[in-house]
């Protein structure tokens, strides 16, 4: 406590009341959200399992937690039963103990977005097969209105617009096709606990009662279903704090309202508010700069980010000839400052508005030799190998899941083809039954010919053996770690890569998933069951990877970090450059149209505030699109920037850029040769 600030202690000692604290960046909220789980243990008389800590990355939570609970061991007090998960986790957890008061049976799949869009497009395919292009689309629309807790009921004959027709149409069968899966979608894990609490006053008052105490991070990016979950957790004399800062809200396109913040004060008028802004990253140059441009947006609350550091480097504008001269200056400049100054690689984040801005990046900084890493990498649950194996997962836990048995039914081969498939289809459809339950159905002999129900029928069986063996067995997971053999799929394996390494790797890959799978069931904190079911263990694991395909992997070399803007929030380099700072960019042209720069603003707010040293921004005078040369014009939030803190270079009439960076290049390596 004594490491915190005036207004973080106040933060951490407010505790008999609902508390909004304004966060700005850098201001160390971590600090103040781990402090008071520790303050409310140690000083307040509430248990570890009294209290939970939402927030939205498995990453966030991750640290969230180990930190709480070394507060707690430096204090010898215990965090068992401590409760720091993410929205969605926090939602399959109250889904998965209260299954009996819902429409779902035990043992319910998680769909990822893959396995919506498909079904979404079977349903296309029967009844708006000239729309079929757009599943994706649907997709997105549904996920929206489940955010904005819409039935799809309500919508049907209600839309103007042909397309949002067609999705409220999807949206009645989709709905009803996931409840013949035995299934959930990402947006039902906080939808359907948000209905549940609403239906059952015994449930709601249940889960007051053992959630005394309510933390939640990054508060300005709840919609409009996390928020109703916030209120129906905490109690009629409500204590919880949310911590969040408007300024950074910067997801609408997924639902995000940071008006639930002013929501709050009306919800709850007994709301105390307190606003951090000593800033513990940046230099008092860096925050000036960010404090003006977002000064333009309209706010309900209003702060003044400050710091201790010192003025620091001015922020450099630097005006190019085009997008190749643009990548070349900054790798250069970037070159030449780590060599001169001797930083590391990893202090250095180049940021962008979109993906297909690290293209060009990519391409010089290999010429260059220069060792870099993009955020966000291809996940290891979306390996083939591994979702063949979590759908045979699937499958065993629950006999209903379509969409994963059509991913494995063929794999490895059993001469079951598209014919087989189809009459498949025709005798589920026809009989009412799940695609697993028709491959033996009573009546199969009038959908099948002698060859396809002998083909369908062991394939059946294989599964039927394999769950009952699952069930008998005291360690399941040892009987998991023979699957690849048992199926034949070791030898697929072998058959389908492109040489013997190659399948050893994804051999190893299969493996390392059962090891994910074994630490979920013996590293158990739930305090009401001795041992999680193997379902229960396969739904985690695949929450926890939507959660984390977009979170950074944690490499070990040291390398120029390159990622969106939307990534770049919540970390900190010593130095950024912010390339492509020009209209149409950053603002985005279709932002601009559509009237949403406050949120643009917000964008380019964030990126400034990731600096803790040194900014430098970037545009190109001229800039090659869909093979034509446009001219370009500095972004409108250059021109907000407080203009005395700016640093401008390669203007007409100034030096070249590229024979400015030349010499100071030359220097550096002249001066990195003395030394050697």
């Amino acid at each position: 406590m004594n490491a915190l600030n005036d207004r973080q202690q106040q933060a951490v000692c407010h505790v008999s009341g609902p508390l909004l604290v304004l966060a700005g960046a850098g201001s160390g909220k971590t600090s103040v959200i781990t402090q008071k789980i520790a303050y409310l243990i140690s000083q307040c008389g509430y248990q570890a399992k009294q209290i939970a800590a939402v927030t939205f990355t498995n990453k966030a939570a991750r640290e969230m937690k180990e930190r709480a609970s070394k507060l707690l061991r430096q204090q010898q007090l215990s965090s068992r039963g401590l409760m720091v998960c993410t929205f969605h986790n926090l939602g399959l957890t109250l889904l998965r103990k209260e299954v009996q008061h819902t429409h779902l049976r035990s043992g319910f799949t998680l769909f990822d977005q893959q396995d919506c869009v498909q079904v979404i497009k079977e349903i296309m395919a029967r009844e708006h097969p000239d729309d079929l292009e757009h599943a994706a689309h649907v997709q997105h629309l549904i996920s929206n209105w489940k955010n904005d807790m819409r039935q799809p009921h309500e919508l049907v004959g209600q839309l103007d617009d042909p397309m949002l027709q067609v999705g409220a149409a999807v949206f009645v069968q989709y709905e009803d096709m996931l409840k013949a899966y035995n299934a959930v979608d990402f947006d039902d894990l906080i939808n359907l606990p948000v209905q549940l609490l609403q239906a059952q006053p015994s449930v709601r008052e249940r889960w007051q009662r053992k959630l005394r105490y309510l933390l939640v991070d990054e508060y300005q990016d709840t919609n409009l279903s996390q928020y109703q979950l916030v209120k129906l957790l905490v109690r009629e004399f409500p204590r919880f704090t949310v911590v969040g800062d408007d300024d950074q809200s910067i997801y609408s396109w997924r639902g995000a309202r940071p008006e639930n913040l002013g929501q709050l004060q009306q919800d709850f008028p007994q709301l105390k508010i307190v606003k951090l802004e000593q800033n513990y990253r940046s230099t008092s140059r860096i925050l000036r700069v960010a404090n003006q441009v977002i000064d333009n947006n309209p706010h309900l609350f209003t702060k003044q980010l400050w710091s201790q550091m010192g003025d620091g480097e001015p922020i450099r504008v630097v005006r190019t000839k085009d997008e190749m001269d643009e990548m070349e200056r900054v790798c250069l400049d970037l070159q030449q400052r780590k060599l001169l100054q001797g930083y590391a690689y990893g202090d250095f984040a180049i940021l962008y508005r979109g993906n297909h801005q690290a293209r060009l990046l990519e391409l010089k900084l290999q010429q260059l030799g220069l060792p870099y890493k993009i955020s966000g990498g291809s996940s290891f649950f979306a390996k083939a190998e591994i979702k063949d194996m979590l759908s045979y997962l699937r499958l065993l836990v629950n006999p209903s899941d379509d969409a994963a048995l059509l991913r494995i039914i063929n794999t490895p081969r059993r001469d079951i083809g598209a014919a087989s498939l189809q009459a498949l289809h025709q005798c589920a459809q026809a009989e009412h039954c799940s695609l697993l339950a028709a491959c033996q159905h009573p009546k199969r002999q009038l959908y099948f010919d002698q060859r396809q129900q002998q083909a369908l029928g062991q394939f059946a069986e294989l599964i039927e053996d394999l769950s009952q063996q699952l069930r008998a067995s005291h360690k399941p997971i040892q009987l998991l770690r023979q699957l690849c053999s048992n199926l034949g799929y070791d030898e697929f394996l072998r058959q389908d890569s492109s040489n013997l390494k190659a399948a050893e790797k994804r051999l190893q890959n299969t493996q390392f998933l059962f090891d994910g799978l074994e630490r979920l069931l013996e590293n158990n904190d739930d305090e009401d069951e001795s041992e999680l079911q193997l379902q229960e263990a396969v739904s985690k694991l695949m929450l926890r990877d939507l959660l984390e395909r977009q979170e950074e992997n944690d490499d070990d070399f040291d390398a120029i970090q390159l990622m969106t803007l939307h990534a770049s929030k919540g970390l900190e380099f010593p130095h950024v450059y912010l390339i492509g700072a020009e209209e149409d960019i950053i603002p985005h042209r279709s932002s601009i149209e559509e009237g949403n720069l406050e949120e643009e603003r917000r964008l380019m707010y964030v990126g400034i505030t990731r600096a803790k040293k040194s900014l430098c921004l970037t545009w190109a005078a001229k800039r090659k699109q869909y093979g034509e040369i446009f001219d370009c014009s500095p972004s409108r939030f250059i021109e907000e920037m407080p203009q005395t803190d700016l640093s401008y270079e390669g203007l007409p009439g100034q030096k070249a850029s590229k024979e400015a960076v030349d010499a100071v290049a030359k220097a550096a390596f002249a001066s990195m040769l003395g030394r050697t």
